[in-house]
């Protein structure tokens, strides 16, 4: 399921990136995104969504959102 599906306060596990845009990839990477961190969705707000990785928040559009591939942890 991809972080578009999921649900809000629910911490979930990255299980994958589904892009073949390194610089997107590469951005993901700088927020601490990645396989098997940690994500939760704290807030949706239209099509923006705010989630908390690691030690941060971060606000990600839904079209970034629907690469990021989740399992529940």
């Amino acid at each position: 399921m991809n972080l578009l599906e999921a649900k809000e306060l629910v911490t979930y596990q990255i299980d994958k990136i589904n892009s073949d845009d390194q610089e997107l990839n590469m951005f993901l990477l700088s927020l601490g995104c990645f396989q098997g961190s940690k994500i939760t969705i704290i807030k949706r707000n239209n099509k923006m969504l705010t989630v908390s990785i690691k030690d941060g928040r971060y606000c990600i559009d839904s079209s970034l959102a629907e690469v990021i591939e989740i399992i529940k942890s």
